[in-house]
């Protein structure tokens, strides 16, 4: 008889699968694929409009493409793909590489979102900028259980603060000075993390955000980008980050 692989039960080589079934959104392949170094033997599985990688640990992982909208689009169609097939995912994690706000957030170092933060979803004004909720519509902040954080900071190191998204990448002081005056507990800025945290959010699942500082948030200078350095510590991150998972409750929702 052959017994098929179940989260949470023992299977017939003797091997205990995780309780934790996790989606993984990257903007690109190249952090993807740091994300899949920390796994063994991924495949591809097909979704309407794209292709996850599939390891040997049960870990989904998904290039979105770059910004919010494509972001939570992606993330959308693997949760429900995975709701539709009856095997729902119990964690989205939004993951890449980032740029750190200094000299809080080094770069090379590693940032858990303890808030998750549209930074420019809103309206400029005479007398600054609001955000959309000030206008009477939307949310614009997620926040990643409590539990989760403080899992993946002791596991992996990770800092936690604001992680902000935003469409555009800052690239100049003024606007870094701006963000961090409207957000003074920020440590990094990406582009994705709040549509994850949008399409996890209409299907009730937890999200988490992590990332690697990959650049200082400022004026845009190219020497100073350590962007593979930064995948290799995405990298280590995930290899520390998924055995501690399995201590996590997936229902601890504080």
């Amino acid at each position: 008889m052959v017994l098929q692989a179940q989260e949470g039960r023992l299977t017939a080589t003797g091997v205990t699968t995780s309780a934790v079934r996790v989606l993984v959104t990257t903007a690109v392949p190249a952090e993807r694929d740091a994300v899949v170094r920390a796994f063994t033997g991924p495949h591809e599985v097909r979704l309407p409009g794209g292709t996850l990688l599939r390891t040997a640990e049960g870990y989904d992982l998904l290039a979105a493409g770059v910004g919010p909208a494509p972001a939570a689009a992606g993330t959308a169609t693997a949760l429900t793909a995975a709701a539709l097939d009856g095997r729902p995912y119990t964690l989205v994690v939004s993951a890449g590489i980032a740029g750190g706000f200094q000299p809080m957030a080094p770069v090379g170092s590693l940032v858990v979102a303890d808030e998750i933060t549209a930074a420019d979803l809103g309206a400029e004004t005479a007398d600054g900028f609001l955000p959309v909720t000030e206008l009477g519509f939307g949310t614009v902040s997620y926040r990643p259980p409590n539990s989760l954080v403080r899992v993946t900071g002791q596991a992996t190191g990770a800092r936690p603060g604001a992680v902000l998204t935003v469409s555009t990448v800052t690239g100049t002081a003024a606007r870094a000075n701006a963000l961090l005056a409207r957000h003074p507990g920020a440590l990094a800025e990406a582009m994705e993390g709040f549509g994850v945290a949008e399409a996890a959010a209409a299907h009730g699942v937890p999200v988490l955000e992590i990332r690697a500082v990959s650049n200082p948030v400022g004026p845009r200078d190219r020497a100073a980008w350590r962007i593979g350095d930064a995948l290799a510590a995405l990298t280590e991150a995930f290899g520390k980050l998924v055995p501690a998972l399995e201590s996590w409750n997936p229902y601890d929702h504080r």
